[in-house]
């Protein structure tokens, strides 16, 4: 590894440190979408901002498509703890990603989340510690 390169690494790391997210004394934060119940597991402080972490929670299934979006990040990855969710992706896919599967989405990828079931858990983790959310408009061939 390049000087440079391990200096700058060090230097990220050495503001880590050691967050428990503890499931009795739940964080809850505000989210993007109003049907989720967000708990912040604390890894975008205590990594520095280099990562997030959250768990997203519904009772309720969606009552209408989130409509199509971005994440600006390198990338987000979600692990289903509970129930489904079925989304669109612009390279014309749809997948249900259903309780025990995962799913990496590419930073900037458009998609659609279009249908959940009532109970729903999800972990979310992002990188870098900051996502922002883009409303776009939908890939060519798809309705909005």
């Amino acid at each position: 590894m390049p000087q440079d390169a391990a200096a700058q690494l060090a230097a990220k790391l050495s503001g880590q440190q050691i967050a428990h997210g503890r499931a009795a004394e739940p964080v809850l934060v505000k989210g993007r979408r109003e049907f989720f119940q967000y708990r912040d597991l604390g890894v975008a402080q205590a990594s520095a901002g280099m990562l997030r972490a959250q768990v997203m929670s519904a009772s309720q299934g969606m009552s209408r498509p989130t409509g199509w979006h971005y994440h600006e990040c390198d990338g987000q990855f979600i692990y289903v703890l509970k129930g489904w969710v079925d989304l669109e992706f612009e390279d014309n896919r749809t997948l249900r990603i259903e309780e025990g599967d995962s799913l990496f989405i590419p930073g900037y990828l458009r998609h659609n989340e279009i249908r959940t079931s009532d109970a729903l858990e999800i972990l979310e983790v992002s990188t870098p510690g900051e996502l922002g959310t883009k409303p776009c408009e939908p890939p060519p061939g798809w309705k909005s």
